[in-house]
């Protein structure tokens, strides 16, 4: 007997050790085990440690816009958000302000060609839906994560058009449409420069390099007006100041359902995406709760009702269209680098504006 005891004792601290390493396993695999499928409703109940608490969150969107999302949040996780409400600069500027004490725990919104640039202020993070974002969405700095997808239009006053066809940016070359675009100055607004990345991708055959006598002639044919913002851009049209404008569609989707005047063009030499994206501030006190805001609004359940609902584009494959013109499958998505196009911003700037001064 005491001979068995003994071979128990000696034994009793490797079956330990085999069941504290099975649990790290599991506790490790669960949030990916519960990854929801393709075309299913999501149930991510995994950030157990997160009820009760609270979620400090900086967004850009309209209250009329995150309320729903929020609400749907706060019942899942029994986690209490704060939400602050500001622009795209003010709530960068604010996180670059409390760097050495962060306040916030995400922020939520905002063109990724906007906050791409200050990819310091955030941590590293991938989604577990992040195999259901479209190629052309997908996570490539490894730290923001793509929430709604945006695309490239033209937007076009259909009193003034004529005959004029007008399907991409090809058509924009018509000597017809000399002085009668409406476009804003690429640095005004991640608008517009968004515009001239996808002019650059899209004109130069997939190469932003070889772009540039597209520009050249589009500069041309502009004549000689830029608009100081996309608000510019969409009065202009609106007021018949100008046939055709370059803006984004959730910008201006609105405006064409009140409109009858007004038509909408998916641009057919495509366009590169200026997805809203959302980001897990360095320092977070509440970073599992951030994650699981992050995985929440990438679910199939959020980003259905977002199409559905929010009149806002998925970012996922796998979502139906509901109420969006466009499905993303028959949007002419260019995929493009976004930390290479941001690490050119200036660069490309400036060179459009040389060749705005050679001709104006």
């Amino acid at each position: 007997m005491a001979s068995t005891c003994n071979k128990i004792l000696r034994a009793l601290p490797m079956v330990l050790a085999i069941v504290v390493v099975l649990v790290l396993m599991l506790a490790a695999c669960n949030r990916y085990n519960n990854q929801p499928g393709p075309g299913t409703d999501s149930d991510i109940d995994v950030a157990i440690g997160i009820g009760g608490t609270t979620l400090v969150v900086y967004s850009t969107f309209s209250s009329d816009f995150t309320a729903p999302i929020i609400e749907m949040f706060e019942e899942r996780y029994n986690v209490s958000v704060e939400l602050y409400t500001a622009s795209t600069t003010h709530t960068l500027a604010r996180l670059r302000a409390e760097a050495a004490n962060p306040q916030a725990d995400l922020m939520w919104g905002g063109s990724i060609f906007a906050v791409a640039p200050q990819l310091d202020l955030f941590g590293s993070f991938t989604s577990i839906n992040e195999p259901f974002v479209l190629p052309s969405h997908k996570n490539t700095t490894g730290v923001l994560t793509s929430f709604t997808a945006n695309a490239g239009i033209l937007i076009i006053n259909t009193d003034m058009v004529s005959d004029i066809e007008i399907n991409g940016y090809l058509c924009l070359l018509n000597p017809a449409l000399r002085g009668r675009i409406a476009i804003a100055y690429p640095s005004a607004t991640p608008t517009s420069f968004c515009h001239l990345t996808s002019q650059l991708y899209a004109m130069g055959s997939d190469s932003p390099h070889t772009g540039w006598e597209y520009i050249n002639q589009l500069v041309i044919n502009i004549g000689g007006i830029i608009l100081p913002d996309s608000a510019a851009v969409h009065r202009g049209v609106l007021d018949g100041d100008f046939i055709v404008g370059l803006t984004y569609e959730d910008a201006f989707l609105s405006y064409a359902e009140t409109n009858a005047h007004i038509k909408v063009v998916y641009i057919d030499e495509g366009v590169i995406p200026a997805q809203t994206v959302a980001g897990i501030v360095n320092g977070a006190i509440n970073r599992e709760g951030a994650e699981a805001f992050i995985d929440f609004i990438t679910s199939y359940e959020v980003q259905t009702f977002i199409e559905a609902n929010l009149q806002r584009r998925a970012v996922r494959s796998d979502v139906q269209p509901h109420g969006i013109p466009v499905a993303n499958t028959n949007i002419n998505w260019v995929i493009a680098d976004a930390v290479y196009i941001i690490e050119h911003r200036e660069t490309w700037v400036e060179q459009f504006w040389d060749i705005w001064m050679t001709h104006n």
